[in-house]
């Protein structure tokens, strides 16, 4: 054990133990320097809250007011146009209809539609040029929209 133990052993091991505690020492100043120097101490709050009572409040109701119920858009009679009503274009001798931004013949045109093609009356009737104007939408194709005089349209049965 004398071969273990020797002189260079015990002062190695005892700068190894001072070195260690220095450290240790370093580690809890620099912790305790940095908790002290805070900017702010934390605070706590407590917020106390009233136990519930055992009798029941009273809390009337509010009334609440009802919408205005709409009235109903009356039912267009067989032939009459109408929003939401289907139209064809037709009477044009097979030049098609000129549907145009806005109404009256004035307006530019958008597009041509055909005779026989379907449409849905989306917006209108205005009044241009002495005729009838309705905004009328392709089912199939919603660019396919614009403003169509009356005198070329009729009024497709409804299913």
């Amino acid at each position: 054990m004398k071969r273990v133990l020797t002189r260079k052993v015990v002062i190695a091991t005892l700068l190894l133990a001072g070195l260690l505690l220095v450290a240790s020492l370093a580690i809890v100043l620099v912790g305790a320097y940095s908790a002290s120097s805070s900017p702010e101490p934390t605070r706590l709050a407590i917020t106390l809250l009233a136990a519930p009572s055992s009798t029941p409040r009273y809390v009337p109701p509010t009334p609440t007011p009802l919408p205005p119920t709409p009235l109903p858009s009356p039912t267009p009679g067989p032939g009459q146009f109408a929003l939401g009503i289907y139209v064809q274009i037709t009477g044009t001798g097979g030049v098609g209809l000129n549907m145009r931004s806005d109404a009256g013949t004035q307006a530019p045109i958008l597009f041509l539609g055909y005779d026989t093609e379907v449409y849905q009356i989306t917006k209108g009737p205005k009044q241009a040029n002495g005729d009838t104007w309705w905004y009328l939408t392709a089912p199939y194709d919603q660019t396919r929209s614009g403003w169509a005089d009356q005198r070329y349209l009729s009024v497709l049965p409804t299913p």
